[in-house]
């Protein structure tokens, strides 16, 4: 039976975030200054996902109040253009090294436009608390994962020309065996000096300072104006009335909209009388995935640069348009994909009832590869997503944000309810927010048994090259059977499949109880009093 909570509430996909955030709220924190620990935290401890030198989304609410969404994306720097990467023999942008790291990271702005927020709700922690364990783990080190050593190993041959990564995170030249400890000293006073001289150092302070002299000497893109000149942004979120409440999630430049378009288009559908493990079931997901991809691939870019409102995508029309053309027999086609990516999601709710879900990225395991040397600061490759064809939808300039997959999601249940939920996984971000969710709300699963049943996923993402559809290898075999008659190309994948992502959600009942459930197939715990 899930454990009902009463005080706060924390999820992650690594154990000591969650428990980060908890510790806080029992310490009179709010969920924007538990979440801001926890953030900082997993930057120490699951360093191949995560970390300050890469961007974050946040979706805020407040009991009786619509929520409200910070964007903590880094723009492409100034010197980042399509005419000086052709000028240097480039016919796409690097995946990783200096030249993939062309955007500002914007992920410590974020944390402190939240922070402004929860001064508002009275928050009092200083920030040397908030960031305690963060420093205290990065200093003394922590026991690496089996994720961080399989990812290193994978990764070690590309990543180890790349300036500081060698230095960072090889031991004699090999992956960290699992087990072993691991520190990031530099890490520890980078984050030291930011509580003690404020998150604004980050971009205008001796931290700025450093980030731009090892640029320089790297031979990166970005300079100190890159970093002055850059703020998060508090954004509207997008919503969507569903039959159960209103659903949230991130603007653009996110894919947002392909999650709320999923589950709009389910909604549209109908799920009564399915099987939530069942080929109707997962069919009909996979269909709807489909349809509200080609919204996103027509679409989506930073939306400064879109030529229609991001809302207006989820209008009744389209999503009756989309719906109207599944199959519930037949698979539709289906074309490409991005590229993989790594990230986290967390969620934290405290005692009164204030809601925070939150993704942080670097993009893929590591980001660039990059990491300076004087900060110890792993910067993110997400502006290798940038097109050098300057007709496409994700055309490199200098000050776009790149497209993220990132999207942190939310429901207000009619009945009261306050949901928090996401996962990390690129472009299985949606799906796995729809098998969560629609398990949740339409089957009426617990959070730790939505997340804990067998999922799908649909094309590439973290760790897998294919575009086929794949399932774990806990559905029955007759579901197997059944979506290939349907015209589905279908692979298996592990019993507890990482590339499915590392769910989780929290529930706040109108009463006041609260209870999660953390993916199994990660590092993580829900954590709460």
């Amino acid at each position: 039976m899930d454990r009902i909570y009463k005080g706060g509430i924390a999820v992650a996909s690594h154990h000591e975030a969650a428990k980060t955030a908890s510790h806080l709220l029992q310490e009179g924190a709010n969920a924007i200054e538990a979440m801001v620990g926890a953030a900082a935290t997993i930057a120490a401890v699951y360093p191949h996902m995560t970390g300050i030198g890469g961007d974050a989304f946040w979706l805020i609410h407040q009991p009786g109040k619509v929520p409200l969404a910070i964007d903590a994306c880094g723009a492409a720097v100034a010197r980042a253009s399509t005419d000086f990467y052709k000028s240097t023999g480039h016919d796409s942008i690097p995946v990783r090294g200096p030249l993939a790291a062309n955007t500002v990271a914007g992920t410590v702005s974020g944390w402190e436009s939240a922070l402004m927020i929860s001064k508002q709700w009275g928050g009092k922690l200083p920030l040397s608390a908030i960031l305690e364990n963060a420093i205290r783990h990065a200093r003394d080190g922590i026991s690496v994962t089996n994720s961080q050593y399989a990812s290193t190993r994978a990764k070690t041959g590309e990543l180890t020309p790349q300036p500081g990564f060698a230095e960072s995170f090889l031991v004699a030249g090999d992956a960290p065996a699992a087990g072993s400890k691991f520190k990031m000293s530099r890490l520890a006073t980078t984050l030291e000096h930011l509580a003690k001289k404020g998150l604004a150092d980050f971009y205008t302070g001796d931290i700025a300072d450093s980030i731009a002299r090892d640029f320089a000497k790297i031979g990166g893109l970005l300079s100190f104006d890159d970093l002055r000149q850059y703020e998060a942004l508090f954004r509207e979120p997008l919503s969507r009335p569903h039959s159960l409440g209103t659903l949230y999630n991130m603007m653009p430049p996110t894919q947002g909209v392909v999650s709320l378009l999923i589950l709009a288009i389910l909604d549209k559908l109908g799920l009564k009388n399915l099987d939530p493990v069942g080929a109707d079931y997962v069919h009909r997901c996979a269909e709807a995935t489909k349809q509200a991809f080609s919204i996103r691939d027509k679409h989506v870019t930073d939306p400064a640069h879109m030529k229609v409102h991001p809302q207006s995508l989820l209008d009744d029309d389209i999503v009756a348009a989309l719906a109207a053309n599944i199959s519930l027999q037949k698979a539709g086609p289906w074309g490409k994909n991005l590229k993989p990516a790594d990230t986290i999601w967390m969620g934290v709710i405290d005692g009164e009832g204030r809601a925070v879900s939150f993704i942080q990225s670097i993009y893929h395991e590591f980001g660039s590869g990059v990491v300076l040397a004087e900060s110890g600061i792993n910067w993110q490759n997400r502006g290798a997503s940038f097109s050098l064809d300057p007709t496409a939808l994700l055309a490199l300039r200098p000050g776009k944000k790149p497209f993220h997959t990132l999207n942190p999601a939310m429901m207000l249940f009619n009945d009261g309810r306050v949901m928090p939920y996401g996962t990390m996984g690129g472009d299985g971000q949606p799906q796995t927010q729809c098998a969560v969710f629609t398990r949740i709300a339409h089957f009426g699963m617990s959070p730790q048994a939505a997340i804990d049943a067998p999922r799908w996923l649909l094309g590439r993402t973290w760790g897998t090259p294919s575009d086929s559809l794949k399932i774990e290898r806990r559905f029955d075999d007759g579901v197997f059977n059944d979506l290939k008659a349907r015209g589905h190309d279908v692979e298996w994948l592990g019993e507890w499949d990482e590339s499915v992502g590392h769910a989780g959600a929290l529930i706040r009942s109108k009463a006041g109880a609260l209870v999660g459930g953390f993916d199994k197939r990660s590092d993580g715990s829900v954590e709460g009093y």
